[in-house]
């Protein structure tokens, strides 16, 4: 039976439902979803258990997304940073990203994408996502991009060897790739080369910086910090973070 904070709860996620206007919703939203490891520690489980519990949050959240019409949804589960933590805790966080990776492409007509460095990644991994997403190229609906192996910084290295390497095997000098480089040129070499970049980007667990996370596409974007911690998130959170940027007066770094 529910109770009456539950009935309050409920009328007021619809009245910020109400009151999210449409075509003041962001298209692409980011997230980075902290704080999985102080939850566990806070709750004196271990940091598996915490990453679990952050794994399970990710369903709801696209089904939120889905409901409001977002187009384009980007997850950072893993940075370049995470892979230098210890055998001990990187083994079963790799293991449980591709458990939810798996889960979450199995269901529905998303279309799920790999952003990062995949080759820093163990070999039975990458395949393991790699595979994972393959079957879902040809869904119509959300795309969802998960951020495993990423780092903002190794991304525009990423870019700009391609770019070179694209310029050496078009037989261009350095000075005809000089001319022809533009902002949005350089667009075209990143993970998420086709897309629109993001307008909302959301941290939780109450750090306010980015740590790296779409360095490039981000200029332009709204942030949005957040004080619980990602297993916590709920959608009354995310509801919240839709009103105050649908709220903010985007001035496009003017």
């Amino acid at each position: 039976m529910r109770g009456p904070g539950d009935v309050l709860y409920t009328a007021y996620e619809r009245q910020l439902v109400k009151g999210l206007p449409p075509e003041r919703l962001p298209r692409h939203v980011g997230l980075m979803l902290d704080g999985n490891r102080r939850w566990a520690k806070k709750r004196g489980a271990n940091t598996a258990h915490g990453h679990k519990a952050g794994a399970d949050n990710i369903e709801p959240l696209l089904t939120w997304c889905e409901e409001l019409g977002i187009e384009v949804v980007t997850l950072w589960l893993l940075s370049t940073d995470n892979l230098k933590r210890s055998e001990t805790e990187l083994a079963p966080l790799l293991a449980i990203i591709e458990d939810v990776v798996d889960e979450l492409s199995a269901a529905g007509n998303r279309r799920f994408n790999l952003v990062g460095a995949l080759g820093l990644l163990p070999e039975a991994t990458r395949t393991r996502l790699e595979n994972a997403v393959s079957a879902t190229q040809d869904g119509d609906g959300m795309v969802v991009n998960i951020a495993v192996g990423y780092g903002g910084r190794q991304e525009i290295v990423d870019a700009f060897r391609a770019i070179l390497l694209d310029a050496a095997e078009r037989g261009e000098d350095m000075t005809q790739l000089a001319q022809r480089l533009t902002i949005d040129s350089v667009g075209d070499y990143l993970y998420t080369k086709g897309q629109p970049d993001p307008d909302l980007v959301i941290r939780t667990s109450g750090e306010q910086r980015l740590g790296g996370f779409l360095l490039w596409q981000s200029a332009h974007s709204e942030f949005y910090f957040c004080e619980a911690f990602w297993p916590d998130f709920r959608r009354v959170d995310f509801l919240r973070a839709l009103r105050a940027y649908a709220e903010r007066e985007r001035r496009f770094g003017s």
